[in-house]
């Protein structure tokens, strides 16, 4: 149904609700679209919005908020994820954060925008036996939309993060297949990965372990006490001591296609060792993303409807569908509609402040992979146990400095 922004028209203006530091807003600006407005109530964020979106008015709460713009094309919602991640509550679509999605509809039934963004974490295909993803797609064909929703993994833009998200766009005029499942890579072929750095959760390794081939797991924004655990990293080139280290927190923004130290504000400097920086850069979108997505906003493709099968009503939601008055569809996609260059894990993060895993930590994961049932590399195990004999503090001085290889 769309067809391609004529260059001459004004570009799409942007209503970024649930805002938090501009993942969506960014990359839909770096793609061509114009932030109208901005909507965010935590504070740390705010400073962050404030100091990047200077010319962009920002409404501090949407539980409060009686209108958009009147000129906005695209309203994104980046809903709160906490009730909804695994490493939150899992309360549900019904949660006290996440039932805040309820004041997305409230705002459409005034307001007709051409396109609804939504982002959240690949758990809400799943939660509550799929209720959540039922409460959405409900809500909004009851005013009229048509949806489409696809998960993606982030290093199909180039950043050396496996983040799998859900992008879920709908429109009352256009026909959202087109914007997000119109574009299939296929799964990447692996031996372009270097084999020089694996990243790894180190608050795992019994049940699981997050390995990552040239590439960390999800950066995440804390764990549910908001402790930041930034993931593990192993460079088995490194000198002693400094073969199991973690990123800092420029090289997880930046692990989210953010520059260095947007997240760094008055309000953010110093707080509880960066813990709101870390909470602020993992729940953020991939910059990359929503580039993508503004990118096909404007220029979309033609969804070929052939590679779709009618669900049940019994079905479980699959990794990408799309539906329209009470009928849902299954679609064959993957989660790589591209495969932009990529960045090595090794060429991005700044080796000078990589830091060497604490020796509780360290020790932790240890113990908890000589109890464990999972296959792990025999090399990272004997780099590993070195690693806690080097970091006990009852041995020599436990080394401290940075990586510099």
């Amino acid at each position: 149904m769309s067809s391609e922004q004529d260059v001459t028209q004004k570009p799409l203006r942007v209503a970024g609700l649930f805002a938090g530091v501009g993942g969506l807003e960014l990359g839909l600006k770096r793609a061509g679209l114009e932030t109208a407005m901005l909507c965010e109530v935590w504070t740390p964020a705010q400073s962050v919005l404030t100091k990047q979106f200077p010319d962009v008015p920002l409404m501090p709460d949407v539980q409060h908020l009686k209108a958009l713009p009147d000129d906005v094309d695209v309203v994104t919602a980046g809903f709160p994820c906490q009730d909804l991640s695994q490493a939150g509550r899992t309360a549900g679509i019904g949660g006290q954060q996440s039932g805040l999605v309820s004041h997305v509809f409230r705002l459409l039934k005034k307001h007709h925008p051409r396109w609804l963004v939504l982002e959240n974490v690949r758990n809400m295909l799943v939660l509550d036996k799929g209720k959540a993803m039922l409460h959405l797609v409900e809500e909004l064909e009851a005013l009229g939309y048509r949806w489409a929703y696809r998960l993606v993994d982030s290093r199909f833009t180039g950043v050396p993060q496996r983040r799998q998200r859900v992008l879920f766009v709908a429109s009352l005029t256009e026909d959202p297949r087109n914007v997000l499942l119109a574009e299939d890579a296929g799964e990447p072929d692996e031996t372009g990965r270097a084999n020089n750095a694996h990243g790894f959760y180190w608050t795992e390794g019994l049940r699981g372990l997050g390995w990552a081939k040239d590439a960390v797991p999800t950066v995440k924004g804390g764990s549910g006490l908001s402790i930041p655990s930034p993931p593990g990293i192993w460079i088995p080139g490194n000198p002693e001591g400094h073969r199991i280290v973690t990123p800092s927190i420029t090289d997880a923004e930046q692990l989210q296609g953010f520059e260095k130290d947007w997240t760094l504000t008055e309000a953010t400097a110093d707080k509880k060792s960066g813990r709101d920086r870390w909470k602020l850069v993992g729940n953020a979108v991939t910059v990359g993303v929503s580039q993508w997505l503004g990118e096909q906003l404007l220029n979309p493709g033609e969804y070929d409807e052939s590679e779709s099968d009618l669900m049940s009503d019994a079905a479980r939601w699959p990794t990408a569908a799309w539906g329209e008055k009470g009928k849902r569809y299954f679609s064959h996609v993957g989660m790589w509609p591209e495969h932009r260059p990529y960045i090595h894990l090794t060429d991005l993060v700044e080796h000078g402040k990589l830091t060497p895993l604490s020796h509780r930590a360290a020790a932790g994961f240890y113990s908890r992979t000589q109890k464990a049932k999972l296959k792990f590399d025999e090399d990272f195990l004997v780099d590993m146990k070195q690693h806690v004999e080097l970091m006990d503090p009852a041995n020599k001085a436990p080394v401290v400095a940075s990586s510099e290889g």
